[in-house]
């Protein structure tokens, strides 16, 4: 059967930050956190979608109440990213889960003038993390998990258009950014190597979540999203499965840095087990220039050598 929700080990005193826990991947991963004792910070875009995320969590976990907490967190907007890290009152985070994201969409910008899938899917995390990484280094055994997906393989970053300004495809654009994910996780690796903290990375294979659906809904194509649903109710495997990755990152002794977790079955499907991934993921030289570019891009300097 492999491993599953109930291999989690004890988080009890321990603190954990997880991006989009509104709905999805999220959800389920904050949840889990939860119900083995940690304190939980839901970072959610929408207050109310974020409420109503929160009060199901407790509806589920009544003695988790008093554990888990909202706070608003826009990853398109670094002023957003800004004051979420400025406001966060805990003063160490054991665990950060780098989980939301956008997939597919049209052609479109963030707050900070980025291409939208880059911008949020990567800059907006690689920012959070930066601002988080004292309190990150404050715990003693700390953990950076950072969702990839298997769609990463679509498509290497292209360093001379990091912002699709001189072509977009919506598809290509999310496999750069899901590949921004995995150039991050390993030279965040690589740079926090003589430190506690693991950064590793995880996707979900193909699991049934609202990200499926979003860029055709956004459009108006209500065929294209309805084709969409009934394959995920017919192949695509639950929300709790697809978590599970993320949470084995999370939380099984022995992550190693700069792994890829997925499902077993072709990375489709299954309990958590080392996942394939592109070589150019683990090129020393563009990870570096990424993380030089995004620096830059950000404004958020990590202060930790090449």
């Amino acid at each position: 059967m492999g491993w599953t929700a109930r291999n989690i080990p004890d988080q009890a005193g321990r603190t954990a930050v997880v991006t989009g826990a509104n709905s999805g991947i999220g959800f389920v991963t904050a949840l889990e956190l939860a119900r083995r004792g940690a304190r939980v910070v839901l970072a959610c875009r929408d207050k109310e979608r974020g409420r109503a995320a929160r009060d199901r969590l407790v509806r589920r976990l009544p003695e988790a109440g008093p554990r888990c907490e909202l706070r608003l967190l826009d990853l398109g907007d670094l002023s957003s990213v800004r004051a979420f890290a400025g406001e966060l009152p805990d003063e160490r985070v054991d665990v950060l889960v780098n989980n939301a994201g956008v997939m597919a969409l049209p052609y479109g910008r963030t707050a900070d003038g980025f291409e939208r899938q880059f911008g949020i899917n990567h800059l907006g995390h690689f920012a959070l993390t930066g601002l988080l990484l004292d309190r990150l280094l404050a715990a003693p055994a700390p953990r950076v998990v950072t969702v990839s997906s298997g769609l990463h393989a679509l498509a290497n970053i292209d360093m001379n258009d990091l912002n699709s300004e001189r072509s977009y495809r919506r598809w290509l654009a999310y496999g750069r950014s899901k590949t921004a994910n995995l150039l991050f996780t390993h030279e965040l690796a690589r740079r926090l190597a003589d430190t506690p903290l693991v950064a590793a990375a995880a996707h979900p294979g193909y699991a049934s979540t609202n990200l499926l659906t979003a860029g055709a809904r956004m459009e108006g194509r209500r065929g294209v999203e309805r084709v969409m649903r009934l394959g995920s109710r017919l192949v695509a495997q639950s929300a709790e499965a697809g978590a599970l990755p993320t949470l084995y990152a999370a939380t099984a002794p022995g992550v190693a840095a700069d792994s890829f977790t997925g499902p077993r079955f072709l990375g489709w499907r299954g309990a958590p087990a080392p996942s394939w991934r592109a070589p150019w993921t683990l090129d020393d030289r563009a990870s570096a220039r990424l993380w030089a570019a995004s620096e830059r891009l950000t404004g958020v300097a990590y202060g930790i050598p090449a």
